[in-house]
């Protein structure tokens, strides 16, 4: 028998960072994704679909705990199941 998992629904803000308030591990157990005014992004670090934003790390940039500065990029989000 196959063992086929529910797909949870995707929150409308969600991000990959373990320690954020927005991370939902459940929805990480399946590939994710992200696209911004029609073009899918692989770099996306956390989305809000409401907002109409997502953010990507920058190149070089680090804050002061060693993490990649975020770069917030406005437009439709929309975010899906592969």
């Amino acid at each position: 028998m196959t063992d086929t998992k529910v797909q949870p629904a995707l929150p409308d803000r969600l991000s990959i960072n373990p320690r954020s308030p927005h991370h939902v591990a459940e929805v990480f157990e399946f590939e994710i994704g992200v696209r911004i005014n029609g073009k899918e992004r692989f770099d996306v670090e956390e989305y809000c679909i409401s907002e109409g934003w997502i953010k990507v790390a920058s190149r070089k940039a680090l804050d002061r705990r060693g993490q990649p500065l975020l770069m917030t990029i406005k437009g439709e989000v929309e975010a899906f199941y592969k």
